[in-house]
């Protein structure tokens, strides 16, 4: 039982001074239990908090298998997704690997046909000029005509050069031909190398 005394204290005289001393009230706590109360208290708080803490960590586990499940099954259902994404990709390259081959041939189709354009255009666009064959050796073409003068044969050359189609244009032989009588004639070849 506790005990609390809020009145004041009578005052004491002083001896030789006449003043006086004041005193505070004065608080009797009394017999709080023994030694052994306490520690059953002290055990008993905790286990309390041990118990809630615990509570709060088994909650935290539960939340967090729950957790785990949802995420292994949404795990399952993207590596489905994945599955189907890769097959899909699989086949988009077999489909592109086909297109591109068959792109390739139609570019090795058009290819005699644009040189053959490339070509004429150029002899018909240089004057004195006639082409007698014209071979494709694959890197390069052999160019065999005939022209009226020198000077034909080189502006057939730079209007070869200036198509961009070629890269090295080579003149293999040239001479006067003795069979024309009224006019000159000069016979030529070249070899036109391909840009790759």
């Amino acid at each position: 039982m506790i005990r609390i005394n809020l009145l004041v204290a009578p005052k004491a005289k002083r001896k030789g001074g006449g003043g006086s001393a004041s005193t505070m009230p004065s608080m009797d706590v009394g017999n709080v239990g023994s030694p052994m109360m306490k520690v059953l208290v002290v055990l008993a708080l905790a286990g309390a908090g041990n118990y809630a803490y615990y509570s709060h960590l088994d909650n935290q586990g539960k939340k967090i298998a729950t957790q785990m499940k949802a995420a292994e099954q949404k795990n399952r259902e993207l590596a489905d997704v994945k599955a189907q994404y890769l097959e899909r990709q699989r086949q988009a390259d077999g489909y592109k690997r086909r297109v591109d081959v068959i792109d390739s041939l139609r570019a090795g189709q058009a290819g005699p046909v644009n040189l053959m354009n490339t070509i004429g255009e150029t002899i018909n666009g240089t004057d004195a000029v006639w082409l007698n064959t014209m071979k494709d050796q694959g890197g390069s073409v052999a160019i065999e005509g005939m022209a009226l003068s020198t000077d034909a044969v080189a502006n057939l050359i730079k209007n070869l050069q200036n198509t961009g189609y070629f890269k090295n244009i080579e003149i293999k032989e040239t001479y006067q031909d003795d069979t024309f009588k009224e006019m000159q004639a000069f016979q030529f070849t070249l070899t036109c190398e391909k840009k790759s």
